[in-house]
């Protein structure tokens, strides 16, 4: 073949995944032009992909994982290339929830990102810093990241937002007094928008807790549901009914047992009367 440029996998994460990408496309007999047609790109797109000239995006990576029915193996590889402080799934589910119409979440043990004050959030970052966790352009790439995902509460048409936090949420001082004052004032406002219906899950319902680690689920457009959890080490994002709509039904369990609007916004007042 003329002018086939020889590809190196071990110069780089993004060369590897060009260069499997021109693999799986040759091992179906596919040309460039005849993937990019599957692919919904132009063939200039994936030549420029599989040289390393253009990064692949996580949309990318999820068709040619949907095309090729490879799995998640791009999506994976595409965390190589990415390699930022945001958990594997992450990525992904950033880009449905800036077009989702309505969000349901759970929180534990800290106010969910888009809820949180700046302060709030600098103090998590300033912390996680300090134990070495993350660095500080990691700590700034989380920052930048969240101002995003917070503009998205407001911004016009704003999408349904159902909250349920965990007492521990509110309970656990972040930052010191004056910080989480700021936060649970924040909170205030929050519960107080026309498009917001803010919970909380006391301590006292015990087992009836239907969810035990934190979860998003996002309604889309079409009304197809999402959903994200994530542990310590991984985010996990998915759109299979199968898994889905367990955690919504669990979900809509963990809202029957929580206090009602009025009686939560009563505990996060009462809570930022007890700080000190």
């Amino acid at each position: 073949m003329l002018n086939r440029l020889e590809l190196d996998p071990t110069r780089s994460p993004r060369a590897a995944f060009g260069a499997e990408l021109r693999r799986a496309r040759e091992e179906r007999g596919w040309t460039q032009d005849e993937a990019a047609v599957r692919l919904g790109y132009s063939g200039t797109h994936i030549s420029a992909v599989e040289t390393g000239r253009k990064p692949p995006t996580p949309r990318f990576a999820r068709r040619v994982d949907e095309v090729f029915g490879t799995g998640t193996k791009f999506r994976d590889m595409l965390w190589d290339i990415r390699r930022t402080s945001l958990l594997r799934g992450f990525p992904e589910y950033l880009e449905h929830e800036a077009r989702a119409v309505e969000l349901r979440l759970f929180e534990l043990g800290v106010i969910y990102g888009s809820l949180q004050t700046t302060e709030y959030a600098v103090a998590l970052a300033t912390g996680a810093v300090r134990r070495g966790s993350i660095t500080q352009a990691q700590a700034d790439e989380r920052l930048a990241v969240l101002a995003q995902r917070q503009a998205r509460i407001t911004a016009q048409p704003a999408p349904l937002v159902h909250t349920v936090l965990d007492e521990s949420c509110i309970r656990r001082v972040v930052g010191g007094p004056t910080v989480m004052a700021k936060q649970l004032d924040h909170l205030l406002a929050f519960a107080d928008l026309p498009n917001t219906v803010f919970q909380v899950a006391p301590y006292d319902i015990g087992e009836a807790r239907s969810l035990s680690l934190p979860v998003s689920l996002l309604t889309m457009p079409d009304r197809s549901v999402a959903a994200y959890a994530e542990s310590a080490l991984r985010g996990q994002f998915e759109r299979e009914t199968d898994t889905v709509l367990p955690l919504l039904t669990a979900y809509h369990q963990l809202q029957a047992e929580a206090l009602s609007q009025a009686a939560s916004v009563a505990l996060v007042c009462k809570v930022r009367r007890e700080l000190r």
